[in-house]
């Protein structure tokens, strides 16, 4: 008997559906990966799992949810690894690449609060709770008399949080909500011309060893070329921007229409929202070397713009 795929994962209720995802389209693609046991889920803690009493930006950043696992990848300890693609460093380990990613889910916030159905809607002074950079310094930009505070957890420790009146506000990921059955806990959507997304927001990536041929081979059905087209745009910005969760950052390429026209928007931001800089572009993206270049460009085109110590904070507006 051919020895069963190892998928490594982390074991939040969304790292397992996501998980579970990958597994059922293997499973459909692939009938002999249907027999019992051919498929094993091997769970592991992140130093991101372990650390709740601060923001990840403080602890580190990105790496802290991906370390663990690829080393268990590197191993040879399981054969993939499944990752929520906004939690991703640009740049991987050496000897091992991403190249499967399932098809995109909703890439939007979703907006709870017990005091209104909008930022807007908020009361002067009104406290949000959010773990995410992006999210604070947009809220800031938009509303500077709210306070932010540090909100982590699951959807169910959130939520209890919220409607004891530790927060008035908080913000989850729509994605995230669909993939776990809570969709109808849905307050209100933010579109993203109120709240960009997190670049690669509501993607999942599969990631292998870079000699792992019969990993790839098996892979390969389940992949998502259009989802891969717009994660790269985004990546792209994010590596040239030299993204890290210390910088509050936003991307999101649309699906190319049927003339294979996308509109791409990125933001930069400083983190108590007193500066945004953006830009938005409307072209014909077709190919990932196109889409690497766009995300590219607007890295580039949006560097060109910060002030010096913008970065670091030293600039004053």
């Amino acid at each position: 008997m051919t020895k069963p795929i190892k998928i490594g994962t982390r074991g939040s209720p969304l790292a397992l559906v996501q998980t579970e995802l990958l597994a059922d389209a293997l499973r459909r693609h692939h009938p002999q990966l249907a027999a019992e046991g051919a498929i094993e889920v091997v769970t592991i803690t992140t130093s991101g799992d372990r650390i709740q009493d601060r923001a990840l930006s403080e602890a580190g950043g990105k790496g802290l949810f991906t370390k663990e696992i690829e080393e268990a990848l590197l191993s040879g300890e399981i054969d993939c690894a499944v990752h929520s693609m906004k939690d991703m460093p640009t740049q991987l380990p050496d000897g091992l690449v991403i190249p499967c990613l399932l098809p995109r889910d909703d890439v939007r916030d979703a907006f709870f609060s017990t005091r209104g159905d909008t930022l807007d809607d908020l009361p002067e002074g009104a406290v949000v709770g959010t773990s995410s950079l992006r999210r604070q310094a947009i809220v800031l930009a938009r509303r500077p008399d709210l306070q932010v505070v540090t909100f982590r957890g699951n959807v169910g420790t959130r939520m209890k949080k919220l409607q004891e009146g530790v927060v008035d506000a908080t913000l989850l990921a729509v994605a995230g909500l669909n993939r776990l059955g809570q969709a109808h806990l849905i307050q209100t959507v933010l579109e993203p011309e109120v709240m960009l997304p997190a670049v690669a927001q509501g993607a999942v990536g599969i990631e292998i060893r870079a000699d792992d041929k019969r990993m790839r081979e098996l892979l390969e059905a389940v992949h998502c070329p259009v989802t891969e087209l717009r994660v790269t745009a985004e990546r792209a910005f994010l590596a040239v921007m030299d993204g890290s969760c210390r910088t509050p950052l936003a991307a999101l390429m649309t699906e190319p229409d049927p003339q294979g026209r996308v509109r791409f928007d990125a933001l930069v931001a400083r983190p108590d929202g007193s500066e945004v800089e953006s830009v938005t572009y409307m072209m014909n993206v077709t190919n990932l070397h196109e889409a690497q270049k766009l995300g590219e460009t607007a890295g580039a085109d949006l560097k060109k713009r910060l002030p010096e110590g913008f970065f670091t904070g030293d600039h004053k507006p």
